[in-house]
């Protein structure tokens, strides 16, 4: 099949990869957000997406909105039978939803209908799911709402971070977008209409989403991290500047290295380690980033900063 790919981030790298190596698909054009500043310079750099397609000399267009002028004469000139979305970034308008022959297929990171929406793994996280996946599903005009073609599943492991389960689901991923395309092309495959029943939301995570709110539970406060990281990244405040923290281990609240009772977000500091209290007791943290400066192990910016039992992250 003749196929445009839509899609921006990292994530979306294996999918385009295999399908460009897949010998029963051509790409022919590719979708991408506009280039980006990034870094200190703040030069303006392409998506990894973009970056990709570049290498192996296949069109790429970058518009702000696939309302904008021009989209549609140039997917037109692309004559696709299929589009396939993957982390793109942006809504497919209803005017380009019955372009290609065989419409848009998105791989979407949860099992729908959970999770739909724009950050499905961090909100997985969050809530202590023991199971996500990915699905492959038709576009149309509402929400992650369309019918199903097919879904794979993974399991949640206590220490994943976001960043951890969306590499593991790009992989798998990737193969079960092109194996979708494949039955897609020889007719072999027929979505199914999503459940109305499991529908959960998971709306764009942002900056204060990821602020730690240390007076909850332990073990909210471990997925919470967990779900930011690396992205947006979890932060919480040192006399009113902001830190970003990573992972953190959850402590027996009785335990000998238990903090010094106190206000939630109160430190306990050692030489090898820093703990922090919590509603239900101490978690210990790994790495800290002070502003300005690289992430560092906790008890390394504890000494440097000459922290003190009983200081309180807020």
């Amino acid at each position: 099949m003749r196929v445009v790919f839509a899609g921006t981030p990292d994530v979306a790298v294996p999918s385009l990869r295999l399908l460009i190596e897949s010998p029963q698909h051509e790409v022919v054009g590719v979708i991408s957000r506009p280039d980006a500043a990034a870094g200190r310079g703040r030069k303006e750099v392409r998506s990894p997406i973009a970056a990709l397609a570049d290498e192996y000399g296949i069109d790429v267009i970058t518009p702000r909105r696939l309302s904008d002028a021009g989209v549609l004469d140039r997917l037109r000139s692309w004559r696709p039978d299929c589009g396939a979305v993957v982390a793109y970034g942006g809504l497919v308008p209803p005017g380009l939803l019955t372009l290609p022959t065989h419409g848009w297929i998105n791989l979407h990171f949860s099992v729908l209908p959970s999770w739909r929406g724009a950050a499905p793994v961090q909100h997985a996280i969050a809530a202590g799911d023991e199971v996500t996946g990915a699905t492959t599903f038709e576009l149309e005009e509402g929400l992650d709402t369309g019918p199903v073609y097919g879904i794979i599943t993974e399991a949640i492991g206590s220490a994943d971070t976001s960043g951890d389960l969306l590499e593991r689901l790009a992989g798998a991923g990737s193969h079960l977008l092109v194996s979708t395309l494949d039955g897609i092309e020889d007719g072999s495959l027929t979505p199914v209409a999503q459940s109305s029943t499991g529908v959960s939301h998971a709306p764009k995570v942002g900056v204060d989403d990821a602020r730690i709110r240390w007076d909850l539970p332990a073990h909210i406060i471990d997925r919470r991290i967990r779900a930011h990281t690396p992205a947006p990244g979890a932060w919480t405040t040192l006399d009113g500047a902001r830190i970003k923290v990573g992972p953190v281990e959850i402590l027996d609240a009785g335990g000998d290295t238990a903090p010094t009772p106190g206000a939630a977000g109160s430190l306990r500091v050692a030489k090898k380690w820093v703990d922090v209290a919590t509603a239900t007791g101490p978690v210990r943290l790994s790495w800290v980033q002070p502003p300005g400066k690289k992430a560092m192990p906790a008890a390394d910016w504890a000494r440097g900063t000459r922290l003190t039992d009983g200081t309180v992250l807020a």
